[in-house]
């Protein structure tokens, strides 16, 4: 991908309110945009503040240009949505730099496209902030909010972000269907549902490419793998295979029925 110059309006210059879908009206400021901006502001972890603020000191040479996010990135997505998408962490050098989810990586890459192909996105590319996606039906967060060093957060990191999770769940007040991108998502929601007393410990749910489990209060949970250049290079994602399990998200979203538990 090309650099882009500083006066795009994707390469934040200072700290914007944070987005939901670009362009949308409001009247005044709804919960999860002060959620996202809470988010925002938060300091909790010193190793991963000092990290991203590094990463956006020395860049890559492809993104010189860009002057990085560099901050706690928000949530993305429709505040009515039915269907959350939960991943790992923001990329040092995507989300990092652009301050969205899955945006400037080969992650983004990969699913903003599958999204679009599954009617939960306005656009198949997602590149910055200010390029006019927006989502449909759809939320988008992850079970960190600072890029971590080799993509791997602490015990004590995701510890510290899990409160953030419990509150930002409870905001979706339409959520039938959660997707998690990867084990680490998958194990952080499990331990959500045994903190915030729907269940009594965690659920022993095992985790496995398009796995499907039946949820409290009538909302299903349903695994992935992740879309990282590990997974889609080697073939171990394809793109029909994270269309199927985006595809019955919608239809879970849209009618009761009993999910297809995996068997092994």
């Amino acid at each position: 991908m090309s650099s882009i110059p500083r006066a795009n309006p994707g390469s934040p210059t200072g700290s914007p309110a944070p987005e939901v879908n670009p362009g949308a009206a409001t009247t005044s400021v709804s919960p999860l945009v002060l959620f996202n901006q809470e988010v925002i502001r938060c300091q909790r972890c010193t190793r991963l503040r000092k990290y991203c603020e590094d990463i956006a000191t020395s860049k890559r040479r492809a993104y010189r240009d860009w002057i990085y996010w560099a901050k706690p990135v928000p949530s993305f997505g429709d505040e009515r949505a039915r269907v959350l998408i939960l991943g790992l962490a923001p990329g040092a050098h995507g989300s990092n730099r652009t301050g969205r989810p899955f945006t400037g990586d080969g992650s983004g890459d990969f699913l903003y496209p599958v999204l679009y192909d599954a009617g939960f996105a306005s656009q198949p590319n997602s590149v910055s902030r200010g390029d006019g996606l927006q989502l449909k039906d759809c939320w988008i967060s992850s079970v960190v909010r600072c890029a971590p060093p080799d993509n791997t957060p602490k015990r004590s990191e995701l510890k510290n972000c899990s409160s953030y999770l419990d509150q930002e769940i409870k905001l979706l007040t339409n959520l039938k269907v959660v997707v998690c991108l990867g084990r680490i998502a998958f194990d952080s929601y499990l331990e959500h549902l045994a903190r915030t007393g729907q269940s009594e410990r965690k659920p022993r749910f095992k985790f496995g490419h398009g796995a499907e489990y039946g949820l409290p209060g009538g909302r299903f949970l349903i695994a992935s793998f992740h879309p990282s250049l590990q997974n889609t290079n080697t073939g171990k994602l394809t793109r029909s295979m994270l269309f199927d399990v985006f595809d019955r998200a919608r239809t879970l979203s849209n009618a009761a029925e009993t999910p297809r538990t995996l068997r092994r």
